[in-house]
């Protein structure tokens, strides 16, 4: 068992922090802006860094790496995350953290979150691997093991959240997320809950939960005291080396110990960015908040431009499907208009409701046809910088992020300003020069206001 760690330990260790693998592109850059913020220099590659790469940030903290696995199969997982963790492994951070979504989107046939836990921790020699879900900023929260999420101001058991609840690949039937781990590993779980943090002896209730099996412990958050608290318990109970399997709550959690223990500055602050005369969105969202923003969009001046799902899949169509998407966007910035292309508005767009007989018809699986979405959506971009004068983008969806961020040949990304929590803007760090300090957003279906786009062109939060 490894020996705890003094509570009153104060200084950081020298290199790096902590190492993380993304699960999708969109969470990989939520984690980048959350210690980003807290004054946590961090980068996110979209490859393996190679020491060249590294060697560009020579004051990083913690280094991600964007990943595509939230939409991915067991096997997939089996053949793709062990090289993967282990080029993050043996850059020598302390905990490798596998980011999972603050909705904790998986399902035993789709991005299992248990089958990344039992392939990340025999990377690292720590005798248990902590969770943290639960994010206030991001109105995420955990109570006696149970995920909770709030929309407009509600909140909602995640088997009953209007969006997760009917997500159209992996939906939340379950919210204690101990019955939800259950079904993807065999691995024994536990719970320190939100009594257990807040009383004394959470140290020691760890020494007691951990064992050579390192189970998995979930640790509730709620507020703000029981945010510190798990940041607390994780940092100080990290012994050799943690692996854990967490959302970005755990980077708020260890900014929120780290800050009161005087080694981050007292309020976490982005700098802003100046606005820009257009942007171009590619959208393959199928949230009702992403729908709530085409619709502001559409009324506040861009021009939306939806993708004919049947034509982008047909063999035969699919190529001249593209090209019309970008000719109206490339006419639309000629003219001064920021351009929306997007592939549905919402879960009950006729689009998602009728996508597997879509698929079906274009004799694609529904996977396969997805990823041709996304993949169509990419090449919209591609175009669209390749024709037109852009420096600022949105794409909206976490595959369709992975796919363009993807066709688009960027390395790295690093934090440029804040917008809304979880989506912020970036600048893109490439090898070719035409790409290299573009300004991307990659922002997760459910993250940002109504006027999200608006923001994003502004540079500043519009309401």
């Amino acid at each position: 068992m490894n020996a705890p760690e003094s509570s009153t330990t104060e200084a950081w260790p020298d290199g790096l922090l902590l190492a993380y693998y993304g699960d999708d592109f969109t969470g990989s850059t939520d984690v980048m802006e959350a210690f980003t913020a807290a004054g946590v220099p961090t980068v996110l590659f979209l490859r393996p860094p190679t020491p060249a790469w590294l060697k560009r940030f020579p004051d990083v903290r913690c280094v991600g790496l964007a990943g595509q696995s939230r939409g991915r199969s067991p096997d997939w997982m089996a053949r793709e995350l062990p090289p993967a963790f282990a080029s993050l492994a043996a850059l020598g951070a302390p905990i490798l953290q596998y980011k999972v979504c603050s909705t904790f989107d998986s399902s035993p046939e789709l991005g299992s979150i248990g089958r990344a836990i039992d392939l990340g921790v025999p990377l690292m020699p720590g005798n248990w691997s902590p969770m943290v879900v639960g994010a206030p900023r991001l109105k995420r929260y955990q109570t006696f093991g149970h995920l909770f999420a709030a929309v407009d101001g509600v909140g909602y058991r995640l088997d009953r959240h209007p969006t997760m609840s009917r997500h159209p690949v992996t939906p939340m039937a379950e919210a204690d997320l101990r019955v939800h781990l259950a079904a993807q590993t065999q691995r024994r779980s536990e719970l320190i809950d939100l009594v257990q943090l807040r009383a004394d002896g959470a140290a020691e209730r760890v020494q007691a939960l951990a064992g050579a099996d390192a189970p998995v412990v979930l640790i509730d958050v709620l507020d703000e005291e029981t945010l510190a608290a798990a940041g607390r318990l994780v940092w100080t109970q990290r012994g050799q080396g943690l692996f854990t399997a967490s959302s970005s709550g755990l980077q708020y959690a260890l900014a929120a110990h780290w800050r009161s223990q005087g080694l981050l500055p007292a309020q976490p602050s982005l700098p802003t960015a100046p606005a820009v005369p257009t942007i171009a969105v590619v959208s393959g969202s199928c949230s009702p908040v992403s729908a709530a923003q085409i619709a502001w969009a559409r009324e506040h001046g861009f021009h939306a431009e939806r993708l004919n799902l049947p034509r982008l899949l047909d063999a035969r169509e699919g190529e001249t499907e593209i090209e019309r998407a970008v000719a109206a966007a490339v006419q639309a910035i000629q003219q001064g208009i920021s351009p929306l292309v997007y592939s549905a508005a919402g879960p009950d767009d006729a689009a998602v409701l009728q996508f597997d007989a879509t698929a079906a018809q274009a004799g694609l699986a529904r996977g396969e046809a997805a990823q041709r979405v996304a993949c169509g959506l990419a090449e919209v971009m591609r175009r669209l910088l390749a024709r037109a004068p852009l420096t600022r983008v949105v794409v909206a969806g976490g595959d369709s992020s992975g796919e363009v961020a993807s066709a688009l040949d960027i390395t790295a990304l690093s934090v440029v300003a804040g917008l809304a929590p979880g989506a912020p803007l970036c600048r893109a760090w490439s090898e070719r020069r035409e790409r290299d300090g573009l300004e991307i957003v990659l922002k997760g279906g459910q993250m940002g206001t109504h006027s999200f786009f608006g923001a994003v062109r502004a540079g500043r939060l519009l309401d």
